[in-house]
């Protein structure tokens, strides 16, 4: 089960894709966090939908807003997949223990092995004020994050 919204969102700290720990609980009561789950660096849906955040992030900085992407990659994999395609926010791998915050988030599929496309948008509080997800095959729109964000 994913965490609803109005629920506090676990902490955690995962290795982005330079190998550095980044925490949930550094942004609380500093900036607005989507965190955003993807299923595998290098594939099409994947790459697009972190290619269009990275050519919108003015607008999510303007709204004081963090983007943390999560996928169950190695960080090897995704520091080659972050520096191709030119990904200028953290890529956090939630490779080993294998998925256990996707798990934590509900969104772990455990027979695919990869988290589910689902995004959690969260207020300085560290509450989860909006989820959005779509199929495997399918990309999310970054308008209903703004959105979202908009509301806070």
């Amino acid at each position: 089960m994913t965490i609803p919204v109005g629920e506090q969102a676990p902490d955690f700290e995962l290795k982005d894709n330079h190998g550095a720990p980044v925490r949930l609980s550094d942004f609380r009561g500093q900036k607005h966090v989507v965190l955003l789950f993807y299923p595998f660096a290098f594939t099409g849906v994947c790459t697009g939908e972190l290619g269009e955040i990275r050519d919108r992030l003015k607008e999510f900085a303007e709204r004081d807003a963090e983007v943390l992407a999560v996928s169950n990659d190695s960080i090897h994999t995704l520091r080659v997949f972050g520096e191709q395609e030119d990904l200028p926010f953290p890529l956090l791998s939630d490779f080993w223990p294998h998925g256990n915050v996707s798990r934590a988030y509900g969104v772990l599929d455990e027979d695919k092995g990869c988290a589910v496309r689902k995004t959690f948008v969260i207020d300085k509080e560290g509450v989860v004020r909006r989820t959005v997800s779509s199929g495997m095959a399918d990309a999310r729109d970054p308008d209903e994050y703004l959105a979202a964000l908009d509301a806070l």
